[in-house]
């Protein structure tokens, strides 16, 4: 059976899929179930994708030569660890995705053309995986930013942000605090209160079926399949409600409020998606790394604000303090993946059963492109140690990528936002 993926990209009949509902569901109970041939449970898979908003420096990022035989670049050279753990592309963009800096809000929708008056997005993939498989976990995904304001990469069904999380110490309290049992008492109240006042609403509605005509009965089809969406979601946190969350050996972090630490903050958040995934409490995590604020990264050599030095890569100085922040963020991301590997799963670790996705939506921040965005991706099964150039001029499509992506997870998907098909040349190790 092929299960629709709610993009918005494609008209879908709201009645189609409300009737997909029930087998979708059922899909993450069956892979959380699945057995390997000698008798035990599978781990599950899980993905992370993150963005970093001022991109990184296109002549020190992209690799020369392709294939399994490519020379490092400076900054792939930061990860020669784990060579074998990843794939580099070049090549790929969003289609109709420009606007600079606000093409951040698409990094995971592809929805063309942000900067036109009344431009609404679509739904984020990892929504897409959340939707059908998050019903396993806690929490179906975790929206989460380095960086001060409200920025996420996250989009619902409805394309409606996501909020995103800042505070490493607030996660870790949604993460692992259990609350006492008047306070879980009252937060089940809560739910089932907010349910009930939908219950009472949506009686009122359906009394207008028989008095309307037919494009008002699909606004109403529409409405509800939202409302029925919403009554799923407060059921299952009604019951994650009553279960003892996860105790984790890590204590509580302190927030660290320095706008110019970039590097601490990206490492606290790193942990907790770590430990996010390693307690199983979700099994899907954007995070998106902001700097448009401009602070001064506090790096020895960085002398001048970090969104001024993308501006000012002609300058050999300020490309080079540039460069010392993208690497520092670089060593980082090879720390998680360090991370993720040194943990256990069966005869397995978590890298080999997680994807873990880094890049950006701007292919070269001094001049505001978002034409071949630099991109990598670990582990998660795939045949790794590779350069994969996907279009000579930059415009392959991210969603191939992406299409991949959720096939990966179990995902059944024909296709998402503008791919063309999966990606070609990115194999499953097994």
């Amino acid at each position: 059976m092929k299960f629709p993926t709610l993009t918005l990209n494609r008209p879908l009949n709201r009645r189609t899929l409300l009737k997909g509902a029930g087998a979708m569901l059922a899909l993450p109970q069956l892979e959380s179930m699945a057995s390997t041939a000698n008798g035990n449970t599978e781990s599950p898979r899980r993905m992370i994708a993150m963005c970093n908003d001022l991109g990184f420096v296109p002549g020190y990022f992209f690799p020369e030569g392709e294939g399994a035989s490519y020379q490092d670049s400076p900054y792939t050279e930061v990860l020669k660890d784990f060579r074998d753990q990843f794939t580099v592309f070049s090549g790929l963009s969003h289609p109709e995705v420009v606007g600079g800096h606000l093409t951040d809000q698409c990094f995971l929708t592809g929805a063309r053309h942000p900067r036109k008056p009344g431009f609404k997005n679509t739904i984020s993939v990892d929504q897409v995986a959340a939707n059908e498989l998050g019903v396993a976990t806690r929490f179906p995904s975790l929206s989460l930013r380095i960086g001060p304001g409200s920025r996420s990469l996250s989009y619902s069904s409805d394309g409606v942000r996501i909020p995103a999380e800042e505070s490493p110490s607030a996660l870790y309290k949604k993460l692992f605090v259990q609350g006492s049992s008047e306070e879980v008492e009252r937060q089940v109240t809560r739910l089932r209160d907010g349910q009930s006042l939908m219950d009472s609403f949506s009686d009122r509605v359906r009394s207008l079926e028989k008095k309307v005509g037919r494009q008002d009965k699909e606004r109403l089809d529409q409405y509800f399949t939202a409302f029925r969406e919403m009554e799923h979601r407060l059921n299952e946190s009604a019951e994650w409600e009553t279960k003892a969350k996860p105790v984790v050996k890590t204590k509580m972090p302190k927030d660290e409020r320095k706008a110019e630490a970039l590097i601490s903050r990206t490492r606290l958040m790193h942990d907790l998606a770590k430990l996010a995934v390693e307690t199983d409490s979700t099994r899907i995590i954007s995070i998106i790394t902001t700097q448009q604020f401009n602070p001064k990264v506090d790096l020895p050599g960085v002398e001048l604000a970090h969104h001024a030095l993308t501006h000012q890569q002609a300058i050999e100085e300020a490309r080079d303090q540039l460069a010392i922040i993208e690497k520092a963020q670089l060593v980082e991301f090879a720390r998680l993946l360090g991370d993720f590997q040194q943990s256990s799963e069966g005869e397995a670790n978590l890298l080999d059963r997680s994807m873990v996705l880094l890049g950006s939506n701007l292919g070269d921040a001094n001049i505001h492109s978002n034409v071949n965005l630099p991109t990598i991706l670990a582990g998660g099964g795939f045949k790794h140690g590779q350069h994969l150039n996907c279009d000579q001029n930059g415009e392959a499509p991210l969603a191939n990528l992406y299409l991949t992506m959720l096939h990966r997870l179990g995902v059944n998907a024909d296709w998402f936002s503008t791919s063309t098909g999966t990606l070609q040349g990115l194999e499953f190790a097994g």
